[in-house]
């Protein structure tokens, strides 16, 4: 099993828990029913019943979404390992590829710094002043 894909033992422990999952909450129905059938009074037993009832499907449902969250865990995983695959292809073929461009680029060119012109004092945005909280806060410190 050491090459096995981990999305198909991602849906194989999932299909476990399922019906362990589901067994158990069969065992907590039958459970609940039996303790029905034991009720004293019509009412108790309809009560018992409808706990039962409700236990089962609240425990189906948590079934289902533990699946479905399974399923949706391996199949995130296989594409990404498909993903994965697919790139490390690609940067293979990329590599043993040869570059078309291989000459060498002439750096003989000789780069000018071009200057920007200053700024008026008119050009200039106005500026906010500065926030004078620090200096409030150390003036009522000082009154203390």
């Amino acid at each position: 099993m050491a090459e096995a894909d981990l999305d198909a033992i991602i849906r194989q422990l999932a299909k476990q828990q399922t019906k362990a999952l589901t067994a158990a909450v069969k065992k907590r129905r039958d459970a609940l029913l039996a303790r029905a059938a034991k009720a004293k009074d019509a009412a108790g037993k309809a009560q018992g019943k409808a706990l039962a009832t409700a236990a089962y499907e609240q425990g189906l449902a948590a079934a289902k979404r533990l699946q479905t969250a399974a399923d949706n865990a391996a199949d995130a995983y296989a594409r990404a390992m498909r993903k994965a695959a697919e790139d490390a292809a690609t940067a293979a073929a990329a590599a043993s590829k040869p570059k078309a461009d291989d000459k060498p680029k002439a750096t003989a060119k000789s780069k000018t710094a071009k200057s920007k012109p200053a700024k008026a004092a008119g050009d200039k945005a106005e500026t906010k002043p500065a926030k004078t909280g620090a200096k409030k806060k150390a003036a009522k410190k000082a009154k203390r």
